[in-house]
């Protein structure tokens, strides 16, 4: 019974909460290096014993929780419409496991989310990420300079002395631009929250920003740009007085409106500008074809399936016509729609939208800084998604998850439940 009493205490406490939350953040960015340094059974174990420890902590912290609030309903219907694709898919195999990974990864963000609160969440990941870009970097300068030879198995081509690209230990460029973006935010909030000292926060401003050039990503520039726009528009929110916030808000609505019609309007500018023609042009040809494919199952989809399975139709016969191998639709939004159809791209679009208005209402009536940083958060998430499909697997749909549930804590229609039952007036949940 004492030994018993004593696992509890150790899986309840603090410390075992902050080793958890880094050793979760950890194993979730480094997916791709741990497939392919070990194996996929590897990582699946991983992220298995992961999820065994994390459901084993939130029993033990029961009574801390409510049912209602355990995650956010957009999130059960998306994994549910997901899991109700077994039916129709063309695989019921590849669905299944692609389901589990889904719901994996979306449990671990449920129960980070759970036992810690933002400032404690966002520490843990600049810890983990300035662990994650140093390796990047050392790797990189090891393959491209001291050895000059590519590390195929990291996907590392070294490249470095040359100017890049480089990909760290995330698999693409393109990746490690958008773990790069994620990276200064939480570096920047760490630092404007006092968390960090300037002798840690700037080095580690400065680690993200060498490796976003050298990443020599074009989506790079399009999230910068982005979360530079809506970090200004939120710090004007925020210093606007209660009276006239609301006023702000719908200004600030129609100009965005206004600038996404703009960038719209001059899309062939901006990709020239980018130098990113070549890219965008083999995205266009892509996703023309894939709603040629949605045409066929336009409301139900293809099956799950997530990261597109080898050998598995549609999949080998879109790249078949076009003479290529992706490994997605190259656009999360796509993706969806291919694989789950408008019904579950509408359930996404809620899952993501939903949590974002939250977040950024949350953020403009709190004076802490670190509320800034689930909507800044959100807006690169949708933003790369129009570009890849990393919130659909791995450390993006992780970050989602996290980030829906972090903003539905704090302004749900379960907090207006719970405060009946107990007698309490809803309010936003305090930081820990």
């Amino acid at each position: 019974m004492t030994s018993h009493g004593g696992l509890a205490r150790l899986l309840g406490s603090a410390e075992f909460a902050r080793a958890y939350t880094v050793a979760v953040l950890t194993a979730v960015f480094a997916a791709f290096t741990i497939e392919r340094v070990a194996s996929p059974a590897t990582l699946a174990t991983v992220i298995a014993v992961l999820c065994a420890l994390g459901a084993c902590v939130l029993w033990v912290r029961r009574e801390e929780l409510s049912l209602l609030r355990i995650a956010p309903s957009s999130l059960l219907a998306f994994l549910a419409w997901a899991l109700v694709s077994l039916v129709w898919t063309t695989d019921k195999s590849d669905t299944a496991f692609g389901w589990m990974a889904l719901f994996g990864f979306a449990f671990l963000a449920i129960t980070v989310g759970h036992i810690r609160d933002t400032l404690q969440t966002v520490r843990a990941l600049g810890d983990s990420l300035r662990i994650l870009l140093l390796l990047s970097l050392g790797l990189e300068i090891l393959s491209g300079v001291l050895l000059d030879m590519p590390f195929t198995f990291l996907g590392i081509q070294g490249d470095l002395a040359v100017g890049g690209p480089v990909q760290g230990i995330f698999g693409s460029r393109n990746m490690l631009g958008f773990v790069t973006v994620i990276a200064l935010i939480t570096f920047v909030v760490e630092w404007r929250s006092q968390s960090l000292t300037a002798r840690i926060a700037v080095p580690s401003i400065a680690l993200g920003t060498l490796l976003a050039f050298l990443s020599s990503s074009p989506t790079v520039l399009v999230l910068a740009a982005a979360v530079g726009v809506v970090a200004v528009a939120l710090a004007i929110v925020r210093h606007t007085p209660a009276e006239r916030r609301t006023v702000v808000q719908w200004v600030l609505g129609v100009l965005v409106a206004m600038a996404l019609t703009a960038a719209f309007a001059l899309r062939h500018a901006i990709i020239a500008l980018l130098d990113a023609g070549s890219d965008f042009s083999i995205r266009a040809t892509l996703w023309n074809t894939i709603l040629d494919f949605v045409a066929l199952k336009p409301i139900e989809g293809w099956g799950w399936f997530g990261p597109w399975a080898r050998g598995e139709y549609p999949f080998t016969y879109i790249n078949f016509l076009l003479d290529d191998h992706h490994q997605s639709a190259l656009n999360a939004y796509f993706d969806v729609l291919l694989q789950l159809g408008t019904a579950g791209l509408v359930l996404f679009l809620l899952l993501g939208g939903v949590a974002t208005v939250r977040s950024w209402l949350v953020a403009s009536v709190r004076r802490s800084v670190v509320y800034a940083w689930t909507p800044l958060m959100l807006v690169t998430l949708a933003v790369d998604s129009m570009f890849e499909s990393f919130t659909l697997a791995g450390a993006g749909w992780f970050m989602l998850v996290l980030c829906a549930l972090r903003a539905g804590q704090s302004r749900s229609w379960r907090e207006s439940i719970d405060a009946a039952h107990t007698g309490a007036i809803p309010t936003l949940r305090p930081e820990r």
